[in-house]
């Protein structure tokens, strides 16, 4: 039926999210590493 446990994982991520969730996901994740490696960015420019 599923020649790997990958192949079993990607057919579970599409049932249960629809395209749009995952482009929330992805625009979410985003902008939460822009926020947090730009506050490091800015706290060590703080300490200059």
């Amino acid at each position: 039926m599923f020649e790997s446990l990958d192949d079993q994982m990607k057919l579970d991520a599409q049932e249960t999210s629809s395209p749009r969730e995952r482009a929330i996901k992805w625009i979410l994740t985003g902008i939460g590493a822009v926020l947090l490696f730009g506050g490091l960015y800015m706290g060590i420019r703080l300490l200059e």
